[in-house]
């Protein structure tokens, strides 16, 4: 069993930023692949960001690339996600998943095996 638990979510003006966290325990995350999601009430989970187990190979959807960057330290048992140049489309609640794997990195919610409660983010213009 995996236990997520994101931090870092909250409230901020178009433009800024905001370092998401998420913290697991049970389970080493060093050798699976990590990934961030959102989702906004009546769409569904979209990924957002992915990392595999060095953090050397990651994907991102194309609406957050250059702005948003994932990263981990396996030491801490944490992922992170540093959101930059926030828009208002990037309000949602933010979750991280686990992936039982590392042969790549899953773009569908249904790949992931272990999911955190959330953290919610909300951009004002």
């Amino acid at each position: 069993q995996v236990r997520l638990v994101e931090s870092g979510g909250g409230s901020v003006q178009a433009g800024g930023s905001l370092r998401l966290s998420c913290a697991a325990s049970g389970r080493t995350l060093s050798s699976h692949t990590m990934g961030w999601f959102r989702q906004v009430p009546g769409k569904e989970r979209e990924f957002v960001a992915g990392i595999k187990t060095r953090g050397d190979n990651t994907d991102y959807a194309d609406s957050v690339k250059g702005r948003f960057t994932i990263s981990r330290d396996n030491a801490k048992n944490t992922v992170y996600l540093q959101m930059n140049s926030l828009k208002p489309e990037d309000t949602a609640v933010y979750r991280c998943a686990y992936y039982s794997a590392a042969y790549y990195i899953p773009t569908t919610p249904s790949e992931y095996d272990y999911w955190g409660q959330g953290t919610q983010v909300t951009v004002s213009s």
